[in-house]
């Protein structure tokens, strides 16, 4: 199925109105289940963690409905479809850097916070300087996230509706920032957790269902399929099964497989709106039981991408991905329209969208409960909030903001990677978040000082090599494409930017005389280890 035929068939009417009746649907089933959720929506609890009412499988459900991302729809299997190994070595890294994620952090953090990251980090140090930077970093993590979804929504309705114009598509990443906002708004974290485990649902069984149509195509042989990807990719289609094709070509991209390797295993440990789903469960058991539930889920369908991404190879080929609407993210989508039809393309697409719509939700609800939990409830109101509901308010109105901005940066952004955009969230994360994440619970002499070295020097540096990189200028392929203002040469800053903020945490701690608080550190272990008092403390908020 070539680009011409996708734009033949996503041109007519009947097509047009089929995709849209699809796509609809989702919407309003997703919206009536919000809906449904906001009616014991009324307290802080309910709105950032969901009453601690789900089960273990339930959240574990949605955590994998969370991680699993456009990214890891569209932008991996387009990266294999294109790229081959270096492609799949996406899926490698996110499944890798979950289990790190939970070995290091993520009952630790269940135990000792309450609603947010910056719970923990501020448990034995002056809460209000590190709260605020915690939620700086937050915010921060949570716009890179946010401009991947938007851009993976531009490319997909772009491909579900036979879109070309850059004008037309920004009005789509709006109307997908309108929905997110809305979902926000009405459900808070219930309907949010409710969406991400109807979108995990659909979004596994439908690629379940292409892999196993894609492998029948080749008599379930996966040699042959692997061989087909190759001919179709034509001269040097071998390199498609060998690295180096995306990031082997010269020593500097070299340099940023390394990087990029490093910020994906270690960015999941600091990416807030992951973390925060293990406040939505009532215990510590429950949290351990929706790990392993969430493991088995995203490692299946991290399996299913190598099918997809080579499937979407051979049956479609790299020339008529990179040609369509979308670029590299509609290779699953039209791997979609060859097996199905206009109706597969449709269910995949819209389920895509579902992903989508629940992954931006819940980035924003983090960041907005971030902003209104630790800058307006404790630092600017120093803990006195005497109506809880004006907190929860605060959040609403800061949701909207958030997504206002992330619709002007996802417009920017259209066009871009998407799993590569979610990489350098990734960056961000392991850079300015994990490394104070793990000084606080394994490190007796960390200290206020060197929390904020560490968060805010990460968070800069980080922020600095991503703005000076190939990324947002220099080359046809970068954001911004007419413009050159590159010196630093790799595309992904997590080789220089993780080692310099742990570097800055461990400086800030040494010189500063500011003497660490003993007793707060035992009773921080002492909980983060056995969850003693954690189910006292979220009763009390």
């Amino acid at each position: 199925m070539t680009a011409e035929l996708l734009a033949q068939d996503t041109d007519t009417a009947a097509n047009r109105w089929l995709n849209i009746g699809i796509f609809a649907v989702f919407v309003l089933i997703t919206m009536v289940v919000v809906v449904r959720a906001s009616r014991n929506t009324r307290t802080a609890a309910d709105y950032y963690a969901a009453g601690r009412a789900f089960t273990g499988p339930q959240n574990g459900i949605a955590i994998a409905g969370d991680y699993l991302s456009a990214a890891s729809f569209l932008g991996i299997a387009g990266a294999i479809a294109v790229y081959g190994y270096d492609g799949f070595l996406y899926s490698v890294g996110f499944l890798v850097a979950w289990l790190v994620a939970l070995l290091l952090v993520a009952e630790l953090l269940r135990n000792t916070g309450r609603y947010t990251m910056a719970d923990v980090l501020s448990f034995r140090m002056r809460e209000r300087p590190v709260r605020t930077a915690a939620s700086l970093s937050t915010l921060a993590v949570s716009f890179f996230y946010l401009l991947a979804q938007m851009a993976g929504a531009g490319g997909l309705i772009a491909l579900l509706l036979g879109i070309e114009s850059k004008g037309q598509q920004a009005i789509v990443i709006a109307v997908v920032g309108a929905l997110m906002i809305l979902y926000v708004l009405i459900g808070g974290m219930k309907g949010t957790t409710w969406v991400q485990i109807i979108k995990a649902a659909l979004l596994i069984a439908g690629a379940f269902v292409m892999t196993i149509w894609v492998l029948a195509t080749y008599g379930f042989n996966l040699s042959g399929l692997l061989g087909a990807a190759v001919e179709r990719a034509g001269d040097g289609g071998e390199a498609l099964l060998n690295p180096g094709a995306q990031y082997g070509k010269t020593e500097a991209s070299k340099l940023d497989f390394v990087s990029l390797g490093i910020a994906l295993v270690l960015g999941t440990a600091g990416l807030p709106h992951v973390l925060m789903r293990f406040y939505t469960v009532p215990t510590a058991k429950e949290a351990r039981r929706s790990v392993v539930w969430a493991i088995w889920l995203i490692g299946l369908f991290y399996l299913f991408t190598l099918v997809l991404g080579y499937g979407a190879g051979a049956m479609v080929g790299p020339d008529a991905i990179k040609d369509a609407p979308g670029g590299v993210n509609s290779a699953a989508p039209l791997l979609a329209l060859q097996l199905g039809g206009p109706l597969l393309l449709g269910f995949i697409s819209a389920v895509a969208f579902a992903t989508i719509l629940a992954v931006v939700a819940g980035l924003t609800i983090t960041a907005s409960a971030s902003f209104a939990h630790d800058i307006y409830a404790n630092v600017i109101k120093k803990g006195k909030v005497d109506d809880k509901r004006q907190e929860v308010r605060v959040a609403r109105i800061t949701a909207v903001v958030i997504g206002v901005v992330s619709i002007l940066g996802g417009i920017a952004a259209n066009g871009q990677n998407v799993a590569f955009l979610v990489a350098l969230a990734f960056a961000v994360a392991a850079s300015a978040n994990l490394p104070t994440l793990l000084y606080s619970l394994f490190w007796k002499r960390f200290n206020t000082t060197g929390a904020l070295w560490s968060i805010y020097g990460g968070l800069a540096v980080t922020v600095l090599l991503i703005v000076f990189s190939p990324a947002v200028s220099g080359n046809e392929d970068a954001m911004f494409p007419a413009l050159d203002f590159a010196w630093f040469p790799l595309k992904n800053p997590g080789l220089v930017s993780i080692p310099v903020s742990f570097l800055l945490g461990y400086l800030g701690t040494v010189v500063s005389k500011e003497p660490h608080n003993a007793a707060k550190y035992a009773e921080m272990e002492v909980r983060s280890l056995t969850g003693a008092g954690a189910e006292r403390s979220a009763a009390e908020h």
